[in-house]
């Protein structure tokens, strides 16, 4: 029989800080065992009829949900997701950069959002959504015209005969949808990606989505069309991280002028949910125009404290697992915890479900612990192993991010520049500001100090594949260079820069590969993956939602761990704009398969020192769901390595191999 105990002794700690807090409910999976039904109930039952008065009437509704940092707000809508993906199409946005972009920026992630396949389906949300506007004309519409496009497009053009904004196009984008072989061409161009002469041909389509006039009236169309289908629920979450005024204060007001001018179009079949954190609407609700508030017409929905009872049925939910593999079972559900813990910490018999699960996590290690420690003293968390759970939340997200972009122009040359300033601020560059180019091509720019040196740094990120783009883009370089408005100017690009023919790449070849000091840096997709994965970290930061050792993270002091991780070091991005140092390990190997291995043993030191003791065969289960393409005896390896560099050490010599208990060793 094995007591709960030895459970303990071997488990990593079901309320992993890793796991704390999730954000976007398509990069980050629930899982649906810990859901507590009875939890805001009342809240999912009532959008729930908002979103079925959307669906009959094929009228706009808006609402905002509030609630404090910490009461689910995030996750709330994840499990609205999973409840009603079968009657609605979910779209989450985060920040957009600029407020001069906020349109395009909602379309692209609407468009992206649409491309992810829902649980329990094979076709993405757009291809459902396309192909029951079909079934729901002419069910047999699809397989006669399919073959003919400009008979595709008239029929639709027949039955949406007003309202549609550059129908020849939109439509075509939709026949392509329909055709695996155009279906990633036909995305691009409707999620607003600049693309050249040959893929637009291609399409039959004549110019790109290109302004905020342009997204904006696309997305109109996508709100007429979709009253033929299911309506599309539009998440805005994580708005502590919009752009600021120059007062200091968040530009809601961009959104509410977003949110009233989808108000003025019917039929439009979009559900806005507007999450933000209760003191953040507080502080900015004043500064919102009357007549863009009257749009809310669904309501405001607050997140209450929970009561004991339902925190007590989350740390069920997180313990049920380790409970069922002990013999006997513990008497109460939440041991190593305890009703009278819970009513000495929460003495008003409410609290937020964060505070239950850092309460969980806490109490678990202290148990934990005293199983370790005979003597009963409880070894305390020092600030050692602060750093170590921030690599083990960063390499969790960093695979996230991983899985979530496939190539650089998955984000828009506003959001790269944006991700890229705030990793200069991290890593303490001085004076980053945007738009050092001028006019359109404004916010593909950016310009920075570099720490105690003298002169301005000129960064311009561009990915257009669109000639013409390119050459105007060239051209506000010119100007730059004229100027002389910066020392050093770096153009960021992985695309091609067109040939000798064309005249912007003879503007690049004077500017960029000329006598002067500027730069063609060519990125790779791992540095998108680390801007990228900072991004969200800031997000998180900025709504109150990172958590390390119980403490809330903010940005400044992210800004801190994140350099005395020296995390940011390895983004070769940055080493190129010589803003980071290379470190030794990178200095001394090039093998990439060396490199992984070096990542797998941070991770088994960091996960170990964190959990200060487990069983081996969890370290070997841990690490293999995180890192699924290493091989099983490589971890053996790096265990062995460890034991013998004194890092880790075995405390039950006796035991079985894959039973062996191991505990980290202080310095």
């Amino acid at each position: 029989m094995t007591s709960i105990d030895q459970i303990i002794q071997r488990e990593t700690n079901p309320f992993d800080q890793v796991t704390l807090y999730t954000i976007n409910f398509w990069q980050e999976q629930q899982n649906p065992n810990w859901n507590v039904d009875s939890i805001h109930q009342n809240i999912i039952s009532d959008i729930e009829t908002v979103l079925e008065q959307v669906a009959q009437e094929n009228r706009p509704r808006t609402l905002i949900l509030t609630g404090d940092s910490g009461s689910g707000k995030s996750y709330l809508l994840g499990r609205i997701k999973k409840l009603f993906n079968t009657k609605a199409f979910f779209v989450y946005i985060d920040p957009w950069p600029d407020s001069d972009y906020i349109w395009r920026h909602i379309l692209r992630q609407t468009v992206d959002s649409l491309m992810k396949t829902p649980e329990g389906q094979t076709d993405s949300q757009l291809l459902l959504w396309l192909k029951g506007l079909l079934d729901s004309q002419n069910s047999s519409l699809f397989q006669k015209i399919i073959g003919e496009r400009k008979v595709f497009i008239r029929n639709l053009k027949g039955i949406y005969s007003s309202g549609i904004y550059n129908p020849n196009d939109f439509f075509s984008a939709f026949y392509h949808l329909l055709n695996s072989n155009y279906i990633s061409i036909a995305c691009e161009w409707l999620r607003g990606d600049n693309l050249d002469e040959d893929d637009l041909k291609s399409l039959g389509i004549k110019s790109s989505i290109d302004s905020e006039d342009s997204a904006q009236k696309i997305m109109t169309n996508l709100g007429i069309i979709s009253a033929a289908s299911q309506p599309i629920i539009l998440c805005f979450d994580n708005l502590d991280n919009i752009p600021r005024l120059l007062d200091g204060s968040l530009d809601l007001q961009a959104l509410f002028n977003v949110n009233s001018s989808i108000h003025t179009h019917c039929p439009q079949n979009f559900l806005i949910i507007i999450s933000i954190i209760t003191s953040t609407w507080k502080q900015n609700y004043e500064w919102i125009q009357p007549a863009d508030k009257t749009r809310v017409n669904a309501g405001y929905f607050h997140l209450k404290p929970i009561t004991l009872e339902q925190g007590k049925a989350i740390l069920a939910a997180r313990l049920s697992p380790l409970h069922s593999l002990a013999k006997p079972k513990p008497k109460s559900p939440i041991f190593p915890l305890s009703t009278e813990i819970l009513e000495q910490k929460f003495s008003r018999g409410k609290t937020l479900p964060r505070n239950i699960l850092e309460l969980g996590r806490k109490e678990y290690d202290r148990y934990k612990n005293k199983l370790l420690y005979e003597s009963g003293n409880v070894q305390k968390l020092t600030p050692e192993t602060k750093l170590e759970t921030f690599k083990l939340i960063w390499q969790d997200k960093y695979q996230k991010t991983q899985k979530k972009i496939n190539k650089i122009t998955d984000f828009a040359a506003q959001e790269l520049i944006r991700m890229l300033q705030e990793v200069l601020i991290a890593v303490e560059c001085k004076e980053v500001k945007t738009k050092l180019l001028s006019g359109k091509y404004a916010s593909h720019s950016l310009s920075y100090q570099q720490q105690n040196k003298e002169g301005i740094i000129g960064v311009v990120w561009t990915e257009d594949k669109n000639m013409n783009s390119f050459y105007n883009t060239m051209n506000a370089c010119q100007k730059v260079a004229d100027k002389s408005l910066c020392q050093t100017l770096y153009l960021v690009r992985a695309a091609e820069v067109g040939n000798a023919k064309n005249m912007s790449n003879r503007i690049y070849r004077k500017i960029f590969k000329g006598r002067l000091k500027n730069c063609h840096i060519q990125p790779n997709l791992k540095s998108v993956y680390f801007l990228a994965t900072y991004h969200s970290l800031v997000n998180a930061a900025l709504a109150n939602e990172l958590m390390i050792e119980g403490k809330i993270i903010s940005l400044k002091e992210l800004e801190e761990i994140i350099c005395e991780s020296q995390i940011l070091n390895s983004c070769s991005l940055l080493r190129d704009l010589s803003v980071v140092d290379s470190t030794d390990n990178q200095e001394q190997q090039s093998d990439s398969d060396l490199s992984d291995l070096d990542e797998v043993k941070d991770f088994v030191v960091n996960l170990i020192k964190t959990e200060c003791f487990m069983e081996r065969k969890n370290i070997i289960e841990n690490t293999l769901n995180k890192f699924i393409n290493i091989e099983q005896s490589k971890i053996y390896t790096i265990i062995e390595e460890l034991e013998g560099e004194q890092k880790i050490k075995n405390i039950t010599p006796t035991s079985k191999l894959d039973r062996k208990l191991v505990c980290f060793i202080p310095i």
